[in-house]
């Protein structure tokens, strides 16, 4: 009977302990569930987010039947990172027939739309106006295609078809020009020639990743290319420090409104009224001033051009000492030797080197002892009575002015 009850008790306890056991196991799921349905929420809000913004550019699009690139990268300002999303936001504005415009006609561009010069510019600067005039000139030359006649390229250059891909890219030229004429004087180093050559870059680019199946225009697909193109050629030339692409824009923006705000107030602009203007926090405006900031050569010639001064003559050589330090220095040096002078030969010799006092460097008891070919031990014996011996010297009280 014993035996019965104690087996009894161990089946209850066992079947308790099972259930404390279940208990936990599935509070741990509640709390894996949880935790995964929070990582789901925030991932679905942040869908929902991208969709309210794509449906505020459609209900937009719909109304006016067209929508600005300006527009869309104001709601998306790294859309031009993410082409993928790219093709799927065009594809969604064509199937709701919301054109994608530029502001004008991007391939309407003659030899009267040449880029033109600002006052006190030198044509130079532009890098050679002759060179593009001749350019345009050139391109002119080459006929606009129909929309039918991208199609026809578009399925030729899928079939492999490199001259398809040469007269697709040739009669989207004058496209790339229009755009790289924007981005003049952003940077001093890059002339309106080397923005057209970054901007048929991104053509070609665009040319190879063309679906016409989408169904928009294939200038349209191609701006994205372009502009990308000659805005990181901008972020990689424009300064000696890399910028980011998306800081190239940003900066560009802050020049813009700091210039018209100078203009307004007739006086420079606060950072608190830039970061107004531009819906930026005042933090945020002044790191972007400190990005903007230009590198200068030491090289740099300074004063008259008669005189041959550079930037780098004016700036202080901390590692260098200062004429009263020097003094200090030199006097200091004096009074030593005058101490020393009242040691042995071979005290002195210790703590020259020891000390670097002769050519300023410092060496270890064990090259000192090598050097008299005696221990470490009886160095530091010597050089503790030589200092001893300075200590208790009568101009050693000099020694502590210093």
């Amino acid at each position: 009977m014993k035996y019965k009850k104690r087996i009894k008790k161990t089946k209850k306890t066992a079947k308790l302990k099972k259930k404390s056991i279940s208990k936990k196991e599935s509070a741990g799921f509640h709390i894996k569930m949880i935790g995964s349905a929070r990582e789901k929420q925030t991932s679905s809000e942040k869908v929902k987010a991208v969709e309210t913004r794509v449906d505020n550019l459609l209900k937009k699009g719909r109304l006016r039947g067209f929508i600005t690139h300006a527009e869309i990268l104001k709601e998306f300002p790294l859309v031009e990172e993410d082409v993928v999303f790219l093709d799927d936001l065009y594809t969604r504005f064509h199937d709701a027939n919301v054109d994608i415009l530029e502001g004008k006609d991007l391939l309407e561009i003659s030899d009267e739309k040449t880029p033109k010069l600002k006052k006190g510019r030198r044509l130079a600067d532009l890098g050679s106006y002759d060179s593009v005039q001749m350019y345009l000139k050139e391109i002119g030359k080459i006929s606009l295609l129909t929309g039918e006649e991208e199609k026809e390229f578009a399925r030729s250059i899928e079939k492999g078809d490199e001259e398809a891909k040469n007269k697709l890219a040739q009669a989207n030229l004058r496209l790339v020009v229009s755009i790289a004429k924007r981005y003049i004087n952003r940077s001093p180093h890059l002339t309106i020639l080397d923005l057209i050559q970054e901007g048929n870059l991104g053509l070609f680019r665009a040319v190879e990743k063309f679906d016409w199946r989408r169904g928009y225009k294939f200038s349209t697909y191609a701006t994205w290319w372009i502009r990308q193109a000659i805005t990181r050629a901008l972020a990689d030339q424009a300064s000696t420090v890399r910028i980011p692409v998306h800081m190239v824009e940003t900066i560009s923006k802050y020049k813009q409104i700091t210039r018209r705000l100078s203009q307004d107030l007739g006086r420079d602009p606060l950072a608190e009224e830039i970061a107004a203007e531009m819906g930026l926090d005042v933090e945020k405006v002044r790191h972007i001033q400190k990005i903007k900031q230009e590198t200068i050569s030491l090289e740099a010639p300074v004063g008259d051009e008669d005189e041959d001064s550079t930037l780098g003559e004016f700036i202080e050589d901390e590692k260098i000492l200062s004429p009263v330090q020097q003094t200090a220095q030199r006097l200091l040096v004096d009074q030593v030797k005058e101490i020393l002078i009242d040691l042995t030969p071979r005290e002195r010799r210790i703590l020259e080197m020891r000390f670097g006092l002769n050519d300023g460097v410092t060496r270890t008891l064990e090259e000192v002892g090598k050097e008299f070919g005696v221990t470490r031990e009886r160095i530091r014996q010597i050089e503790a009575k030589a200092l001893e011996k300075i200590r208790q010297h009568d101009k050693a009280k000099k020694l502590k002015e210093y």
